[in-house]
């Protein structure tokens, strides 16, 4: 599946393999759970969601902060990336046979998958705002603290 968004016409792509699938949105969180492996352009949302969801990465990164997200998805080892200007068919294919053939991917990426639900990010940020907006009571405050002296 093939997912190019609102900035691109679908019919500007070209040929491509009569078993691929493109859409201009779809439904990533759902795909992910069913993945083997995520090819991204190294945003950070999409480099979240794969993890979260166990899924090992080839990152093509774009531009602005997604070269520094696919080094740290090469470095940590869920993943390996390739820069644009040296993209080729076959090197997206070895890309993808060794993440794919190698356990070592899935396994830093289920690691990953591991720390993400048990740090439960959502709700610290949450937590965090609230804080800095006075929004939380003293009591909420007090225990927020307290929770960030043992991290």
């Amino acid at each position: 599946m093939l997912s190019v968004g609102d900035q691109l016409d679908p019919e500007q792509i070209g040929p491509l393999p009569s078993n691929t699938i493109l859409v201009k949105r779809a439904p990533q969180l759902e795909l992910l759970k069913r993945a083997s492996v995520c090819i991204t352009h190294a945003g950070l949302n999409t480099a979240l969601e794969a993890l979260a969801q166990g899924v090992p990465q080839v990152a093509v990164p774009v531009s602005l902060d997604q070269p520094g997200v696919a080094a740290r998805i090469a470095e940590k080892r869920t993943g390996l990336f390739v820069p644009l200007k040296e993209l080729t068919a076959s090197r997206l294919s070895l890309l993808l046979d060794q993440v794919l053939n190698d356990s070592t991917y899935r396994d830093s990426a289920r690691y990953f998958q591991k720390v993400i639900a048990e740090t439960n990010g959502l709700s610290k940020a949450a937590d965090l705002l609230e804080r800095a907006f006075g929004l939380a009571s003293e009591d909420q405050q007090l225990l927020g603290c307290a929770h960030e002296t043992e991290i």
